[in-house]
C-alpha cells in the first residue's frame, strides 16, 4: 500500500464511498475516530459493511481492507466481530509488546488469511519494535506520532527532525524482520498539499513505503510520491544495463560507482514501478 485511508467505522456514508477514493487500502477505524460510548455500535456497523464486500481473494486489484481495533479486551472483541473473508488485516492500536499481538492472533484461529499491522504509539512500543516486528502474523508496522509525542513530550518542529529516531527505528526494525517497509504517520493538515508532498518525500527518503491518510484529498499526492516516475525508472534500468548483469563493481559513466548495493536499489525501483503498471 502506498496509501491507506482512515475511515470512521460509525459513518456508513463514508464507508459506502471508501473503496472508490483511489487509495491502495482503507483502514476502518474502531478506535480514536469513534467516541468511546459509540464503539460497540461502530463495531456492528463495520461488521455489517464487511459482510457486503467480496472476499479479498476475489478482489486482487481492489483496495486492501484493514480495521483498526482497540487495545485490550475490547480489541479482541473487535477482532472476533470483524474477521471475515473481505478483510486483509487488523491494525492493532497501541501495541506495546508481542503479547498484545498474541492475544489478537488467538481470536483469528479460523481466519489464517488475516494479517496484523501493529501501531506503535509509545516509548515502550518503539523500544520493543524489533521484537514486535517478529510477532505473529505481522505484515507491516505503522507509527502513531500524536500519541508518541504525548507520551514522550516530543514537540516536533516544522521539519519533524525531532521524530527522526522513532521513524528510523521503525524502518530498521521492519527491514531487519523482513517486513514490507512501514506506513508513515498521517499529516493532520489536509489542506496544505504542498507541505504534505514535502513531508511525504522526506519520509520516502527515510525508508517508509507508504503513508496513512485522513482525507481523500491527500491520496493523489501520497500515491504520486510513492510511485517511481519515468525518469527514476529509466535511471534504474540504465544502471542495470551498465552493470553487465550485476557482475562486480563498475561506473555509471559520470564517476559514480555501481555495486551490488546500488543495483538492489535499482531493482526495488523497477519492481515498485511494475506493481503500478
Amino acid at each position: 500500500m502506498r496509501t491507506a485511508l482512515y475511515v470512521p467505522a460509525d459513518r456508513p456514508d463514508m464507508l459506502a464511498k471508501a473503496l472508490g477514493r483511489g487509495a491502495d487500502g482503507v483502514i476502518v477505524d474502531l478506535e480514536d475516530a469513534v467516541a468511546p460510548e459509540a464503539r460497540e455500535h461502530a463495531r456492528g456497523v463495520c461488521a455489517a459493511w464487511l459482510q457486503g464486500i467480496a472476499p479479498a481473494a476475489d478482489r486482487p486489484d481492489g483496495p486492501e481492507i484493514w480495521v483498526r481495533v482497540n487495545p485490550g479486551a475490547r480489541g479482541r472483541a473487535d477482532a472476533r466481530a470483524v474477521a471475515c473473508p473481505a478483510l486483509t488485516g487488523l491494525v492493532v492500536a497501541k501495541t506495546e509488546r508481542v503479547g498484545d499481538l498474541v492475544a489478537v492472533a488467538a481470536e483469528l484461529a479460523e481466519a489464517p488469511w488475516i494479517s496484523l499491522c501493529p501501531l506503535l504509539e509509545s516509548a515502550a512500543a518503539l523500544l520493543s519494535a524489533p521484537l514486535i516486528a517478529r510477532g505473529p502474523r505481522v505484515a507491516r508496522l505503522q507509527l502513531g506520532e500524536a500519541d508518541l509525542c504525548a507520551d514522550t513530550g516530543i514537540s516536533p518542529g516544522p521539519d519533524g527532525r525531532e521524530l527522526l529516531w522513532p521513524r528510523s527505528q521503525l524502518v530498521l526494525a521492519s527491514a531487519a524482520a523482513g517486513l514490507t517497509a512501514p506506513l508513515a504517520p498521517v499529516a493532520t493538515d489536509f489542506r496544505d498539499l504542498d507541505a504534505l508532498r514535502r513531508s511525504t518525500e522526506a519520509l520516502r527518503r527515510l525508508g517508509f513505503g507508504g503513508r496513512s491518510c485522513i482525507h481523500p484529498a491527500q491520496i493523489p499526492v501520497v500515491n504520486d510520491v510513492f510511485t517511481p516516475g519515468p525518469d527514476e525508472v529509466e535511471r534504474a534500468r540504465a544502471l542495470l544495463r551498465r552493470s553487465e548483469d550485476g557482475a562486480g563493481a563498475t561506473s555509471d559513466g559520470s564517476g559514480h560507482m555501481i555495486d551490488e548495493a546500488v543495483l538492489r536499489g535499482a531493482r526495488r525501483t523497477i519492481a515498485a514501478a511494475a506493481r503500478r503498471g
